[in-house]
């Protein structure tokens, strides 16, 4: 744990002296302040527009879950941001390293190739919470001036982590196959768009291919944690598709260390 530690450490400090960490952040902040009040504003505006139309009609106003909504439609929207945000933040684990050389000296150092992808792995996650943890900031709003409901809202959060999980996992696997940062990037981009648009050709698909596409999708997956529904086969699949991804990005540095 000692090793994995330390290069947790090391990676978080890379992260904090380049400009990556900062333009992540920036972006994200800004994006999810802009969304959330987008979002409030539309639901307060439906929500006018329905009482309106029920007053006209002689009905009182019907009730809504209006925290939920925001919610949902908030951290669905996050999903998406993330689809860019998470390559920016494993593209340069093992390009980098490669590019400049010192790969050799990691994988010559008393390091196992587990410690060094778990640490590597371990320091994505803990800037992803740090994004995660940032979206609290305008949900945070909604406790002020309203009641939300705490369990929907785990469920949420539980499934948006699971996601970031995985997407994490494929991220640092592809960065150990390129020394580039920009390609590592676009092709992480590009695995996950596939991964994230498998439910619409799903949905033009029949039978057992039908079942298949939509279970390896991502966004399936996603969207009843997204309702506050725990479902335990849409937790495995996502601990699944991370476990095999930090698998494959195992044995692609045990094939770097045979090479070197």
């Amino acid at each position: 744990m000692r090793n994995i530690a330390a290069i947790v450490e090391r990676e978080l400090r890379a992260y904090f002296i380049s400009p990556i960490a900062y333009v992540v952040l920036t972006i994200f902040l800004f994006l999810s302040g802009l969304f959330f009040q987008t979002m409030l504003s539309q639901i307060l505006q439906m929500a006018m527009v329905q009482s309106m139309q029920g007053a006209q009609f002689g009905r009182g106003p019907q009730p809504m879950d209006m925290p939920g909504m925001v919610t949902s439609a908030f951290l669905n929207t996050m999903s998406v941001i993330l689809l860019f945000m998470i390559p920016m933040i494993t593209m340069g684990l093992f390009s980098e390293e490669k590019k400049r050389g010192t790969i050799e000296l990691l994988l010559t150092a008393p390091l196992t190739d587990l410690q060094v992808v778990l640490g590597k792995f371990f320091a994505a996650v803990s800037f992803f919470l740090i994004l995660l943890f940032a979206t609290l900031l305008p949900v945070a709003v909604l406790y002020i001036y309203s009641n939300p409901a705490t369990g929907p809202l785990l469920s949420k959060y539980l499934g948006l982590l699971l996601y970031g999980l995985a997407l994490l996992s494929i991220g640092l696997f592809i960065s150990t196959l390129t020394e580039n940062q920009i390609v590592s990037a676009v092709l992480s981009f590009g695995t996950i768009m596939v991964l994230w648009l498998v439910d619409v050709v799903a949905q033009r698909a029949e039978g057992t291919v039908k079942s298949v596409l939509t279970y390896l999708s991502l966004l399936s997956h996603l969207d009843d944690f997204m309702k506050g529904v725990l479902s335990t086969s849409h937790i495995v699949f996502y601990l699944s598709l991370t476990l095999f991804a930090l698998f494959l990005t195992y044995r692609s540095i045990d094939s770097l260390r045979w090479r070197g």
